[in-house]
């Protein structure tokens, strides 16, 4: 854990689920948080920012004169920002812009996923926003560096359709050999304070807090709750590529980022292999407490 003390860092995304563990991570660390919220942001949003030791500041994000006094006295500006094109690209332009006016040494961009660098455009819509503003970035006079994660561990028991415990099948679409990446929201939000305090981090990071097959999952859970879980596999990447297009054909136009069809997108980035995160940067900080996928799926659901 690096000690933070003296160092300011200007978070934006604070409110969110990984802004707000990022920002205890920090504040862990010694740092000052400056977290930017939109004005008029509710009371109670903001009380739960302060609840994480950083210090609420609301500001007018279309406002670029107030952008950059926030940014200002930074070490490091981070975003953990979601949303579609308007968010990824127009609003975190708009706070990179502002950065750079305002001197700050260092920049995160919100790009905590697969392997996007090594995926082919055109096949996953958000990854192909990070991948547009990552260009946007490398051409600014300010240092970043982005961390890759994979998928987040903690959607194995939500919202990923990978583990059927009801029918006692692990769904998969391609080889039941292909590892997939997977880190908890934590230790996403953990390594990242470290690397928001490094001014010597690379330009990306990649970790995985436990990397599992198909099969490997099969056999996680079949010990964790003593009955057999078998394999079942939907087809192969070719016919994800069609169930994909065809979802995507009969969904409602939505400003949610995450629709059915681009969860769909990211499974099949990382059954793929195209997303596999290699080689990792795990060791980087000294971190030894990564969450395993066995740790994950053992507590209640």
């Amino acid at each position: 854990m690096r000690d933070g003390t003296g160092q300011l860092i200007v978070l934006a995304g604070a409110t969110g689920d990984l802004g707000g563990r990022l920002a205890s991570a920090l504040t862990r660390r010694h740092a000052r948080v400056h977290a930017l919220v939109r004005v008029g942001t509710s009371e109670t949003r903001k009380a739960a920012v302060l609840a994480t030791g950083a210090t609420p500041i609301e500001v007018d994000f279309d406002d670029a004169a107030a952008l950059e006094r926030a940014c200002a006295g930074a070490a490091c500006v981070v975003s953990v920002l979601n949303g579609l094109e308007p968010t990824i690209i127009g609003l975190q332009s708009r706070l990179l812009d502002a950065a750079v006016a305002a001197g700050v040494p260092r920049f995160m961009p919100s790009d905590f996923s697969l392997d996007f660098t090594k995926t082919r455009p055109g096949d996953n819509r958000n990854l192909d926003l990070r991948r547009s503003f990552m260009a946007r970035v490398d051409q600014a006079p300010i240092r970043a560096h982005s961390v890759l994660n994979g998928m987040f561990m903690d959607l194995l028991t939500g919202d990923a359709p990978i583990i059927l415990r009801n029918r006692r099948r692990i769904l998969y679409w391609g080889n039941a050999d292909q590892l997939l990446d997977f880190t908890t929201k934590d230790d996403v939000a953990d390594y990242t304070a470290d690397v928001a305090l490094d001014a010597d981090a690379p330009r990306v990071l990649r970790i995985a807090g436990h990397s599992a097959s198909p099969h490997d999952l099969a056999g996680i859970m079949t010990r964790l709750s003593g009955q057999r879980y078998a394999l079942f596999r939907a087809g192969g990447l070719g016919l994800f590529s069609v169930v994909i297009k065809i979802a995507r054909t009969l969904t409602p136009k939505t400003d949610e980022p995450f629709p059915a069809w681009q969860g769909m997108q990211y499974l099949r980035d990382m059954s793929s292999g195209r997303g596999k995160l290699s080689p990792l940067d795990n060791e980087r900080y000294g971190k030894t407490n990564w969450t395993s996928v066995e740790d994950v799926l053992a507590a209640p659901v």
